[in-house]
């Protein structure tokens, strides 16, 4: 287990205890923000002695609580396969993911990085699942999981949430040009590849909607052309999902999300590509 600043996350390298590196299968990012009451201790230790050949990689957002002393009980035993990020003052979830995840790429080759809601929501055990579609599917770039509630499945939403995810999610449709079910789903696995780079290097507008900025940025990349990015994403029907007391979103934040989504548009509705100046900066100040 590592506890790394946020400056020093891209100049540091994994190596098991021989000091060999230590590559594995894919990285998992878990941003963190005051969930020490709200960390499955039992059910991270549980995924962990499995051993997947899954990396996790905790990101503290400058937690006042005692985030990281229990992430610490999560690790401890599995210094091989964790390592638990500080960032520093709170920044917010977009920012800890993308940190966290540039972070992941610069450990090893990992052929899969994502990120996953740290209350786990959706229980790890989807994590296989995720990782079964893009090994069938060599064609799809992305695995989302998506909150279906069909017969015979388990997802336990809040109705105003269930309502207002179905009205956000019919706009994002539209502002994107993707017919996407659900956006805002925090289980989500990437192959990488060089656009994945380009995609986390600047950071996000929205400290929240980041997944729609995602996806906004492959459109940009691929010259604006919805229909490309929709070919590279798979939406996975989650077996279980469970809307988890203490969620830091609150009904009103969807208006603000709103918002989030039409300054992203603006944004990126004339293909611009990422501004490779300011990429290369922004991987300055990373390290």
């Amino acid at each position: 287990m590592s506890i790394l600043p946020a400056s020093s996350l891209l100049a540091h390298m994994s190596s098991n205890e021989n000091g060999a590196p230590t590559t594995f299968r894919a990285s998992l990012v878990i941003p963190c923000f005051n969930e020490g009451k709200r960390l499955d201790v039992a059910a991270f230790r549980s995924y962990l002695s499995a051993r997947h050949g899954v990396r996790i990689i905790f990101v503290d957002d400058g937690s006042s609580d005692d985030t990281v002393e229990v992430l610490q009980r999560v690790c401890r035993g599995y210094e091989d396969s964790t390592h638990i990020l500080k960032g520093g003052k709170n920044r917010g979830k977009a920012e800890a993911v993308r940190m966290g995840m540039l972070y992941a790429l610069n450990q090893g080759d990992p052929q899969i990085v994502g990120f996953w809601d740290a209350d786990l929501a959706t229980p790890l055990e989807a994590v296989e699942k995720l990782l079964r579609i893009l090994d069938a599917r060599p064609d799809i770039d992305m695995v989302f999981g998506s909150r279906v509630k069909l017969l015979g499945r388990t997802v336990n939403r809040k109705p105003i949430r269930h309502y207002l995810g179905r009205i956000f999610a019919t706009v994002v449709s539209v502002a994107l040009g993707i017919a996407i079910y659900d956006t805002q789903c925090g289980a989500k696995l990437f192959r990488v590849h060089p656009d994945l780079r380009e995609v986390l290097a600047e950071p996000f507008l929205s400290k929240w909607v980041f997944d729609i900025e995602i996806l906004a940025r492959y459109i940009a990349l691929c010259g604006n052309d919805p229909a490309r990015v929709e070919q590279m994403i798979y939406e996975f029907p989650l077996q279980k999902w469970t809307d988890v007391e203490g969620s830091k979103v609150r009904p009103k934040d969807f208006f603000v999300a709103i918002s989030d989504v039409i300054r992203i548009r603006r944004k990126y509705r004339s293909g611009r590509r990422l501004d490779p100046a300011a990429s290369a900066e922004h991987r300055r100040e990373a390290i």
